[in-house]
């Protein structure tokens, strides 16, 4: 084959890429502008389903927030409660030293009482035997 053979051949060959090339251009430009367009569209849809998952996840966490803070409550109702039986039995508590202070002393009141009657009775007993004493010592002078 020739060169000019070639060339003719080659000019053909162009020729018919080129005529078949806008076809081929436009439909891949139609192709790109149907991915754009899914890719848009699953863009979106993710979008609206991270949005949808955001919106749960927030809800249950304002459940979350509501439980905890109903859980809390609770936990300070029985902390209350607890305080108020530990004062009462405190109170309790109180009220029985007082009255174990009131029977001690009643109970030393009563053994001063009683140390007191003893020693004037062991007062009176000495008394009676110095009396005794003096009496008898009085009569041995006089019998002297």
């Amino acid at each position: 084959m020739t060169v000019e053979e070639r060339l003719y051949k080659l000019e053909g060959i162009v020729e018919g890429v080129m005529a078949v090339l806008p076809d081929r251009v436009s439909a891949l430009e139609a192709r790109m502008d149907l991915l754009r367009q899914e890719v848009k569209a699953e863009m979106a849809s993710l979008r609206q389903e991270v949005r949808a998952e955001i919106s749960g996840l927030r809800q249950e966490m304002d459940g979350l927030r509501q439980e905890v803070r109903a859980e809390i409550a609770g936990l300070r109702q029985e902390m209350d409660g607890l305080r108020q039986e530990v004062r009462a039995e405190i109170a309790g508590l109180r009220q029985e030293m007082d009255g174990l202070r009131q029977e001690v002393r009643a109970e030393v009141s009563g053994l001063r009482q009683e140390v007191r009657a003893e020693i004037n009775t062991a007062f009176n007993k000495a008394m009676l035997y110095f009396t005794a004493i003096a009496v008898v010592l009085g009569v041995l002078t006089l019998l002297r």
